[in-house]
């Protein structure tokens, strides 16, 4: 088995999706490894550096793909300008491809079914369930505490005004007001470097013990009452509201956002797309100046009007719509990725059925996107409007 590592092509993405100590570990499963020269220059890891961890250096994407069984990558297939090539058309039929897809989001929608047709058995690592056994797997987590720290230094790069209080020889200024709209990972990280930075910082969740959690931190909470049954799912991660629930939501945070400087949403659902909070109308709200950094835009963003990969300003009110914020990161998202990577392959191989994967296995039911043709991962199957289960058992 030849596992590649090409170099990432998207602009300002310089993580990179295995490390030396991470190929020195692959080996030792048995898999030879392929890098694409200059694959680890952003997060400054050199071609040498690979080759001493025994790592085979190739000149271009083109020889990764086609040599190796298996591709890894950090972020979704995208066309290669050099090459004149998208990356979906450089993988062979049943080849493995191992990376971020986000393939329930609508903009995905396109590169999921070119996949099903090339017949590539695709893996997403933002599918990987919130069980105790994939912990080291589960790169939503170890990314999303880069993300969520990232996204306040972002905010206040363009805030129109300081986020401390700050003591001056005429007075004080008043400290920003920080609204954080989901206490997962992300939104846990925002908090607490918010308020390190001396924010006023509050926050929304739906789940009690994200709540809590939240109140650790010194944070204030305020309040949206939802049903435990209706709002927590599997493993404690929030569950996609209905569409009458979603709007008493927006409700309850129209008053917030109007008050907020700086809106930080993090809002997500496994598997799935990420649930519209704030519309337009409530953007208009919010005073000149302020910010919206929308963190989960790979999943389609919890704002209506934010513009994936693009930073806007509407009527006064910057929202950041930023995909890759831990690629902005590199040298600690590097290291944290490429080691989820590891453990992923890891137990991806360690029990094979013929030529096939262990469906049995919960990690890799919940991430298998295409296989042979079709489509498995089940909020994907749901964002596209397909009926019926997808033949897992």
């Amino acid at each position: 088995m030849r596992i590649g590592i090409p170099k990432e092509i998207k602009k300002n993405e310089k993580r990179v999706a295995a490390l030396p100590e991470t190929v020195r570990k692959i080996k030792k499963l048995g898999f030879d490894v392929f890098v694409e020269s200059k694959a680890g220059h952003g997060a400054f890891v050199s071609d040498y550096d690979y080759e001493k961890a025994g790592a085979t250096i190739v000149d271009d994407a083109h020889q990764v793909y086609g040599i190796c069984d298996t591709i890894l990558k950090v972020i979704e297939p995208l066309f290669n300008e050099r090459l004149n090539a998208h990356e979906i058309d450089l993988l062979k039929e049943n080849q493995i491809l191992i990376t971020f897809l986000h393939p329930a989001a609508p903009l995905s929608h396109p590169s999921v079914t070119r996949l099903m047709e090339k017949k590539v058995t695709a893996f997403t690592m933002d599918g990987i369930p919130r069980i105790s056994r994939a912990k080291r797997m589960d790169p939503l987590a170890s990314m999303s505490a880069i993300a969520g720290y990232k996204s306040v230094m972002i905010a206040a790069s363009h805030f129109s005004g300081v986020i401390p209080m700050m003591g001056t020889s005429i007075g004080m200024t008043k400290p920003a007001n920080v609204l954080v709209v989901g206490t997962g990972v992300v939104g846990l990280q925002a908090a607490a470097t918010a308020k390190r930075l001396g924010g006023l910082v509050k926050s929304v969740d739906i789940r009690p013990d994200a709540k809590k959690e939240a109140e650790s931190l010194g944070v204030k909470v305020t309040g949206f009452e939802v049903p435990w049954e209706i709002a927590v799912g599997q493993g404690g991660y929030a569950k996609a509201l209905s569409k009458e629930w979603l709007e008493l939501e927006r409700s309850a945070l129209t008053p917030q956002v109007a008050e907020a400087d700086i809106v930080i949403l993090s809002a997500q659902v496994p598997g799935e797309a990420a649930p519209i909070l704030i519309t337009k109308k409530m953007v208009e709200s919010m005073k000149p100046g302020s910010v919206i950094i929308d963190v989960p835009i790979d999943q389609g963003g919890n704002c209506e009007i934010t513009v994936p990969a693009k930073q806007t300003v509407h009527q006064g009110v910057h929202i950041s719509g930023i995909k890759n914020i831990p690629g902005l990161q590199p040298v600690h998202s590097s290291w944290l990725y490429a080691n989820n990577l590891y453990y992923f392959i890891e137990n991806l191989f360690k029990v094979r059925i013929g030529d096939g994967f262990d469906m049995r296995d919960e990690i890799i039911r919940k991430s298998l996107v295409t296989y042979g043709g079709k489509l498995f991962h089940e909020g994907t199957r749901k964002a596209m409007g397909l009926a019926g289960n997808t033949g897992i058992t």
